[in-house]
């Protein structure tokens, strides 16, 4: 058994709560367990220098966690003046793993950044915050296809994570915080 006393193939509770950011093209509120993470698409009307003029779009994302997240509070990243390599880490991998579905050569020149704060962590932050991303994309992509900026949706597949590893001489999944 293993601390939080779930079966070793036994996830957390997960639930997805989309379009609850007012301004953003796209939004989801990702719950596993107690872990929240807010993730929002907001979608640009341009692309980073180094693709203009490709006819390309990009897909990134930027990861953080608000300070009183976790038991005991820390400071904003921003007051100490630089990201952790963790931080640096997490956000490259959300923006790989949606990358990795997403049509690039259909958005045009149109660039989605996708947002993803930690309001509260219990584990798995990346996990619940690469769900989230690619829920907030797809109602981004959504609705920008309505307003005629793109002419379909730019995704090739669906991505979602969830951890897996050892614990004891078992494999567990859906790893607890510990």
């Amino acid at each position: 058994m293993r601390p939080s006393g779930r079966a070793t193939d036994e996830m957390r509770s997960v639930s997805l709560e989309i379009g609850i950011g007012k301004y953003a093209e796209g939004s989801c509120l990702t719950r596993f367990g107690d872990t929240h993470v807010l993730c929002a698409a907001s979608v640009e009307d341009s692309v980073p220098p180094w693709m203009r003029n490709s006819g390309r779009g990009w897909v990134t994302a930027e990861y953080g966690m608000l300070p009183r997240s976790t038991d005991s509070r820390t400071d904003r990243e921003a007051v100490r003046g630089r990201q952790t390599g963790r931080t640096q880490e997490i956000q490259r991998l959300i923006g790989r793993s949606l990358r990795a579905v997403t049509n690039l050569n259909a958005m045009g020149e149109i660039q989605v950044r996708v947002d993803c704060d930690v309001l509260q962590a219990d584990g798995g932050t990346r996990t619940t915050a690469i769900t989230g991303a690619y829920v907030a994309l797809y109602q981004a992509f959504e609705n920008v296809t309505k307003t005629g900026l793109i002419k379909e949706i730019p995704l090739t597949g669906e991505v979602a994570a969830v951890s897996c590893g050892i614990f004891g001489e078992n494999c567990v999944l859906d790893l607890d915080y510990a």
